[in-house]
């Protein structure tokens, strides 16, 4: 089979069959935009809980990793190891052509297929042919809990503690499905810009965020936070129409502009683009990007920003304090980040609308937004479904 006529699925299941019968550590996938690319393929990484200073490490290979967000609360742990991270030697390119190119010590993706796609596509099918059973099972989330996060908030705004701040919510579930097969499924009809599958003896992250955290080649930076949401069914316009949203977006971009400042040249962060309407999965959002210029290398760029700025909230060290106190849970992986680097290259994406699976199958979400005086809490709640409802297939919550 020619190289570009290989669909991403497909060889993603192949690689899967092949690490399993080979013995090898299992694939991880990012979908969408990731280095100039459609897809990037790593066909074996192991991947290993680290500690979260040691997960952006240089290293001559292509490094694998996530970080979750470092705020905990008491209570039950995350499902997730912290941070993970694995370096690989070899890896495969998608362009926009359709073409794959093959990097390191990567296998052909025709002989990939040659040797295991039969396979894996039958074992992909058994049992789960139905599309409901390859996307998650959710229980009803803690909609009291979250509205009267979103109450304290308001408060805490109104006294002058913080100007915004963004509040999330847990969604527990179960997979009824091989988690790349759920991955599959999601990707097929909700296509995210940063979308990546990692797997390990830990369980799996599916993530489809939308957002770019940190975009870094040799000594330029770029970071694209997004602030304002608006249901895809409306019109986006109405985004640009919104003072809530607007002041949201340019409290963050101001942040963000903070951040990189603390490892950037002098006088080279600069707002490209400002308040730029944008579709995902079930919403539109408002981006805007910001670039500099540093030579400080990655571990100590991604801790001057992280965790990103549009997770968090204004002031930065004041809104982390609160959240967590108002959010009865810990975040885990969401609003963490995840990605790889490649040398001085970094790509990571913020870690929302990203699923985080257990060995056994459990399965948790995290939804959220960023509140402001303007924020109403219903309509915060509803900001929180439509997000998640790319999960599920659209339409009303299951629960």
């Amino acid at each position: 089979m020619p190289d570009r006529l290989i669909a991403v699925p497909d060889l993603l299941r192949a690689l899967h069959g092949r690490s399993r019968s080979l013995g090898l550590a299992p694939p991880a996938a990012f979908l969408g935009d990731w280095h100039d690319h459609r897809a990037v393929l790593v066909p074996s990484v192991h991947l290993e809980p680290v500690a979260h200073p040691a997960a952006f490490e240089d290293s001559d290979h292509l490094v694998v990793v996530y970080r979750s967000f470092p705020d905990t609360v008491p209570g039950a742990a995350p499902p997730l190891p912290a941070a993970v991270r694995g370096e690989a030697s070899g890896w495969l390119c998608l362009d926009g052509e359709g073409r794959w190119s093959r990097h390191g010590d990567a296998p052909d993706p025709a002989r990939v297929m040659r040797d295991h796609g039969a396979d894996r596509d039958k074992d992909a099918l058994r049992g789960d042919d139905a599309r409901t059973d390859r996307l998650p099972h959710w229980s009803a989330p803690d909609r009291a809990a979250h509205r009267s996060a979103v109450v304290e908030c308001l408060e805490a705004i109104r006294a002058g503690e913080v100007y915004q701040a963004c509040l999330s919510t847990r969604v527990d579930g179960n997979l009824r499905a091989d988690p790349l097969e759920t991955f599959l499924e999601i990707s097929g009809h909700a296509p995210a810009s940063r979308s990546a599958y990692l797997e390990g003896p830990w369980g799996a992250v599916l993530g489809f965020s939308p957002e770019e955290y940190l975009v870094r080649r040799g000594d330029q930076v770029r970071t694209s936070p997004i602030k304002g949401t608006l249901a895809a069914d409306l019109d986006p316009g109405l985004l640009l129409g919104s003072a809530k949203d607007v002041a949201e977006n340019i409290m963050i971009v101001d942040l963000v502009r903070n951040d990189l400042g603390r490892v950037a040249d002098v006088g080279s962060v600069t707002v490209t683009d400002l308040l730029a309407v944008r579709p995902a999965p079930g919403v539109h959002h408002l981006v805007s990007t910001v670039t500099a210029l540093t030579t400080a290398d990655n571990a100590a760029l991604v801790e001057a920003t992280f965790p990103p700025a549009s997770v968090t909230g204004t002031p930065k060290a004041r809104a982390r304090e609160l959240i967590a106190g108002w959010e009865p849970r810990s975040r885990g992986l969401h609003c963490g980040a995840y990605g790889f680097a490649l040398g001085r290259d970094l790509e990571l994406a913020v870690a929302i609308r990203t699923l985080e699976v257990t060995h056994d199958g459990r399965v948790e979400l995290g939804v959220g937004g960023g509140i402001t005086i303007d924020s109403d809490p219903d309509a915060e709640w509803a900001e929180c479904v439509h997000k998640a409802a790319f999960t599920w297939g659209g339409g009303p919550p299951p629960w």
